[in-house]
């Protein structure tokens, strides 16, 4: 087990890592839209849904992955009727590779933010 942490991407919130490898796996924790210094973006849920992906995609480099290597995505909505607007910023980073997903609705998520994303990743 390799325990994985990057400047890019905000610092765990808790007791946990940002994501861990296990044999060829990477598995993330959920990013939330918090900035690299652990700021909470200002914006609608799609500005949200864009930070989120860009702390994926720092952790899943620090990791030697990318986004082309997720395999399963899990995806948390305080509220489904944003659902619409984060599957179309969703699309725009997995527009032609398109893993497996999970989507729920959820009471609250850390810090308030609107949307929470996990993924596992094949490691490079």
């Amino acid at each position: 087990m390799k325990i994985i942490q990057t400047n890019e991407a905000p610092a765990a919130i808790g007791p946990y890592s940002q994501g861990i490898t296990v044999n060829n796996l990477f598995y993330s924790s959920g990013q939330i839209p918090l900035n690299a210094d652990g700021v909470m973006v200002e914006g609608d849920v799609k500005v949200q849904t864009h930070q989120v992906f860009k702390n994926l995609q720092a952790v899943l480099q620090a990791a030697g992955a990318s986004l082309e290597t997720v395999v399963k995505a899990t995806v948390f909505i305080k509220n489904m009727d944003d659902f619409a607007s984060i599957n179309e910023v969703y699309g725009e980073y997995f527009h032609t590779h398109k893993p497996a997903r999970s989507c729920v609705e959820v009471a609250r998520l850390p810090k308030d933010s609107l949307v929470e994303i996990e993924v596992i990743a094949l490691v490079k």
